[in-house]
């Protein structure tokens, strides 16, 4: 409790300390088309986190294995989302930087190498093919967090969420150093949240996590999932990892999928995202804050309940993929309506 307490206070500290730096360097989000906030945030949200890291460090250096190297990538991929945070870079250095760090994980033994036992009870070995599909899973998390953090409070969280949810899978497992170092970057996000919903201190002191946090808060999720699922001392099922990322996992691809189908770049931002539709639909950003959280702390105790009930995989992931063609659908038919009320109005 020590450790979280303090991780809290400096990751705080951190946050009024990185704003005014950001403000004097130009490290802010400016309005635009897409951003329709008002004012120039700074990006610091990554910053805190990341420092909040080594604070950790100092204090419980033997909670995370291979502390040395995931620090190596959380801080290539901070320098180059601080930079594409400030000059908006393209996306290909981004993509590349992402698979570097997918590559460094790799060479230092962490990898997917099983997708559990999804072909009716026998298990799924990947052998050579797990290192392209740890590339694409390293990608895929990454951009995932990042795409997801579109209204204020969302990243931080869903982020939250799905470390909490790996503290109660790691805690199931006997795991207890693995859980506290979740329930640390819990305390590491928290002070983002409040201060990016303006608590208490109002717009005054507002903060955005920015690219630089968003990649950051997805590798460190990955990492988590690949440790938790692979390797002699897993404590849980590669399948159960999904349901722990499903809300920004499934929104991912169900934006990646329509935007391909309309001949576009997967990577081409827009205004399709879950929480977009939402807001369409009429909620405020609080109430589609709260449906996505509150989605996301669902299906994370499906997960966690699949886990402790051990259910088969197969059948663990034919009802994920039931769940996300649900989704799928209520997304369309909530268009739908909104379209239709639309017209309705304007004949009346």
């Amino acid at each position: 409790m020590q450790e979280i307490v303090l991780i809290f206070l400096g990751a705080l500290a951190l946050l009024f300390i990185a704003r005014k730096v950001a403000r004097k360097v130009g490290l802010v989000d400016k309005p635009n088309a897409r951003k329709l906030h008002s004012g120039h945030i700074p990006l610091v949200g990554g910053v805190s986190v990341y420092f909040s890291l080594w604070i950790l460090y100092a204090l419980q250096p033997a909670w995370l294995p291979d502390f040395d190297i995931y620090m190596i990538c959380a801080t290539l991929l901070l320098l180059v989302g601080v930079l594409d945070d400030r000059f908006d870079l393209p996306v290909m250095p981004r993509m590349g930087l992402q698979a570097a760090v997918a590559g460094i994980m790799m060479y230092n033994g962490l990898y997917l190498s099983s997708l559990g036992n999804i072909l009716f009870g026998y298990q799924l070995i990947l052998g050579t093919f797990g290192y392209v599909i740890t590339l694409f899973a390293v990608i895929a998390a990454i951009n995932a967090f990042n795409m997801v953090d579109g209204i204020d409070g969302l990243l931080g969280a869903l982020s939250c969420v799905t470390f909490g949810s790996l503290g109660i899978v790691f805690i199931m497992g006997g795991n207890d150093d693995m859980a506290m170092w979740c329930m640390c970057l819990m305390a590491a996000c928290l002070p983002y949240i409040l201060l990016n919903l303006g608590i208490p201190w109002g717009r005054k002191f507002k903060v955005f996590m920015g690219d630089a946090g968003s990649m950051l808060i997805g590798f460190t999720v990955i990492w988590l999932l690949i440790v938790a699922s692979q390797g002699q001392d897993a404590i849980m099922s590669p399948v159960t990892a999904l349901w722990l990322i499903a809300v920004p996992l499934m929104d991912m691809m169900r934006v990646m999928i329509a935007r391909i189908r309309r001949g576009s770049s997967p990577f081409r931002p827009d205004r399709e995202h879950m929480h977009h539709i939402l807001m369409r639909a009429g909620l405020s950003g609080r109430w589609t804050l709260v449906i996505m959280t509150s989605a996301q702390v669902f299906s994370g105790m499906i997960g966690i309940i699949l886990e402790g009930c051990r259910v088969p995989d197969n059948w663990q992931l034919a009802l994920f993929v039931g769940s996300f063609i649900s989704l799928l659908y209520a997304m369309k038919s909530l268009e739908r309506l909104k379209v239709t009320f639309g017209r309705f109005l304007a004949v009346k």
